[in-house]
C-alpha cells in the first residue's frame, strides 16, 4: 500500500481489477438475450444495486474536466448505497478508489475507462469524485435517495498524485 503523499499510476480499467470495489459495466461477452425484434442484445442484471433503505434513484452529473498530473486530495464513502456512474459520451474517465482501513481509505489505485464503460461502486466503497479527463462530463448516475446521511469524507493530510506511467 502506499503512504499518503505518494504517486498513483494510473492502470487500464479491468473487471478483476476493479471487483473488489465494485461492478464494471459494459458489453462483453455475448448478450442474455437478443429483444426488439432482433435488433438489440440485452446484457442483464449487470450491477449489484445495494441499498440500506430508502429508493434508487437517478440523476444527471456534469462535471468540468479534469488534467493530469492531478492531486489526489480527498475521498469520499456512501456507507447506505452503492452508486453507479454512466458516462453520456464517447470517453472514458479517471475512477479512484481504496480499500478501507479502519474507517479511512489506504493505498488508492486510479483506473482509466474505456468507451463504453461504466462502473458501479459497492456499498461503503471508499472513491475519488467524478472525474472525467475531457469534455463533456456528463453523466448519469444511480444512487440511494432517502433520508439520513450517506455521505463520509476523508481528506488526506498529504496529497497523493494521480498521473499516467
Amino acid at each position: 500500500m502506499s503512504a499518503s503523499g505518494s504517486r498513483i499510476q494510473i492502470q487500464p480499467m479491468s473487471a478483476e481489477g476493479f471487483a473488489p470495489f465494485g461492478d464494471l459495466l459494459n458489453v462483453s461477452g455475448q448478450p442474455d438475450k437478443i429483444i426488439n425484434q432482433g435488433l438489440c442484445g440485452r446484457y442483464h442484471d449487470r450491477a449489484q444495486m445495494e441499498f440500506f433503505e430508502g429508493r434508487a434513484g437517478l440523476s444527471l452529473f456534469n462535471a468540468e474536466p479534469r488534467t493530469l498530473p492531478m492531486p489526489l486530495t480527498m475521498m469520499e464513502r456512501h456507507p447506505e448505497g452503492s452508486q453507479a456512474f454512466i458516462p453520456m459520451s464517447e470517453h472514458g474517465f479517471l475512477v479512484i478508489v481504496a480499500p478501507d482501513e479502519g474507517g479511512r481509505p489506504v493505498g488508492p489505485l486510479a483506473f482509466e475507462t474505456r468507451p463504453g464503460q461504466a462502473v458501479n461502486f459497492h456499498r461503503g466503497t471508499w472513491h475519488g469524485v467524478l472525474t472525467p479527463l475531457q469534455a463533456p462530463g456528463l453523466f448519469a448516475v444511480v444512487d440511494r435517495i432517502g433520508a439520513g446521511d450517506n455521505l463520509q469524507e476523508y481528506w488526506f493530510e498529504t496529497p497523493f498524485v494521480v498521473e499516467r506511467p
